[in-house]
């Protein structure tokens, strides 16, 4: 008698996802290879983004191949379908995705089975209705949203180098950042470095002619690093000719001009939106049970709350913090959490296929580690605060450990040493976002539809009308 395969569904490619799918195929790496279970990694992306390293591959530190992960390449004994869930109905053990050739085919959605789920599709930009917004702004979550602001912040120096009005010009050296936490931070920190250093190839361009604003609504910076650490890190981007504004919001940005709440008017053509994240769309469109901000209830266990072989981790789900000092305290979403909790994830779901006990997820909080540009950074691990050099050091030092794959790990480090032994790069390669208008340009308009006899006026045997 042959039995069916146990069937594994992971739906997400990113850092939980990643990560669960690679210590399942080695826990059951027996299975795999026996034919007796299989696991589907279904992932908008081939690949897997190392979110940490997005600021300095935006300032040219890394370059953005070496910041992702081929999905494929890593997990080699999955199955990878490049894809998004639109649905899932637990009940019946079926997930409803679209491939990139559901358009073509014509035929709808896929239909996927499964016996056990693992959620992971992570998060998405939290964006507010701010006037203008979806318009003017640019998130930085993506690699190419990293890469696609590298560019557009050189380009908007050439403008302002070659343009003659000073509106135009001083619109284009205007750069909001809407968010103080580390996406927000970071990003401002490393590119306002780069911009500072490009500065000094452009003959009417001086670094004090740039000005970044840093916009939060909140009365603090940096939570994760802890309050004293949070004001040394004010005190530094102010140090450096950043407008900071604290407890204030972006109420528009409509017609290129930021509108904040404390009434400053800002004309700009860089809006940077930072302000958090939520939980990816496919989670309201199952049959899980959500907390009040839309994450799946999950145990300790990270088994989903009530609901037998369906589990999640990271972003996605709420996390009992076992470790807390006050019950009630859910784990924090960050990627230190995320990579211990997909390894007993994974042992837990192999752990309940050959009928063994589970284990509780506990993780006391070592600490933060966040870069404010080259050399600079600040630091909260272990009750120990550092800034400047030692924090960068620990911050670089710590990133390397984790960024997934020995591959990554070299060319990463390769990269660090190489640019410390030369000049940093300073080329847009925006042309990269429209590949094909060169070529367009170069192929003429298209020639002049043919016209039929009836709608020159003739007839068919070229004489005059009939009276």
């Amino acid at each position: 008698m042959v039995t069916e395969p146990v069937r594994i569904l992971v739906v997400g490619g990113g850092y939980v996802g990643m990560y669960t799918a690679l210590h399942l195929q080695r826990l059951l790496k027996a299975e795999l290879r026996s034919g007796t279970a299989e696991i589907t990694v279904v992932t908008p992306d081939p690949y897997m983004t190392y979110q940490p390293f997005l600021p300095e591959a935006a300032a040219g530190n890394i370059s953005p191949r070496h910041v992702v992960v081929p999905l494929r390449r890593v997990l080699d004994r999955c199955h990878i379908v490049i894809g998004e869930a639109e649905s899932i109905d637990h009940a019946k053990r079926t997930a409803t995705i679209t491939t990139l050739a559901t358009d073509e085919e014509g035929t709808g959605p896929v239909q996927l089975t499964y016996d056990e789920l693992v959620i992971a599709p992570g998060s998405i930009s939290r964006t507010l209705p701010v006037p203008g917004l979806a318009d003017y702004a640019i998130g930085f979550k993506t690699v190419e949203e990293a890469i696609g602001l590298r560019n557009h912040v050189i380009e908007q120096m050439d403008i302002a180098s070659s343009t003659r009005d000073p509106a135009i010009r001083d619109a284009a050296l205007t750069f909001v950042f809407v968010g103080g936490g580390y996406a927000g931070v970071e990003a401002l920190g490393e590119l306002e470095d780069m911009a500072r250093y490009t500065a000094r190839y452009y003959h009417n361009i001086k670094p004090q002619d740039l000005k970044w604003v840093l916009v939060e609504a909140t009365g603090r910076i940096l939570p994760e690093v802890g309050e004293d650490m949070g004001k040394y890190t004010v005190r530094e981007l102010r140090a450096r000719n950043i407008d900071v504004r604290l407890e204030t919001r972006l109420e528009s940005c409509e017609d290129r001009v930021a509108v904040l709440s404390d009434g400053t008017r800002l004309p700009t053509r860089t809006v940077v939106w930072t302000a958090g994240v939520k939980p990816a769309p496919v989670l309201a469109r199952t049959d899980l049970p959500l907390d009040e901000r839309g994450r799946i209830r999950c145990t300790a266990r990270l088994g989903v709350e009530g609901v037998e072989h369906a589990w999640a981790a990271g972003d996605a789900a709420a996390v009992p913090d076992l470790t807390a000092d006050a019950p009630g305290r859910e784990c924090a979403p960050n990627a230190q959490h995320a990579v211990r909790q997909t390894k007993v994830l994974a042992e837990n779901l192999v752990a309940s296929l050959r009928g063994r006990p589970l284990k509780d997820y506990a993780h006391k909080y070592a600490g933060s580690v966040a870069s404010l540009g080259l050399h600079k950074g600040v630091a909260h691990v272990y009750g120990r605060k550092l800034k400047g050099y030692p924090a960068w050091f620990m911050h670089r030092a710590y990133h390397l450990s984790r960024v997934p794959t020995f591959n990554r790990k070299a060319r990463v480090l390769a990269e660090w040493t190489l640019a410390g032994l030369f000049k940093r790069e300073i080329v847009s390669l925006g042309s990269l976002e429209h590949p094909r208008a060169e070529f367009e340009l170069a192929a003429g308009p298209k020639p002049p539809e043919p016209q039929d006899e009836a709608s020159k006026g003739g007839t068919a045997d070229g004489g005059a009308k009939s009276d």
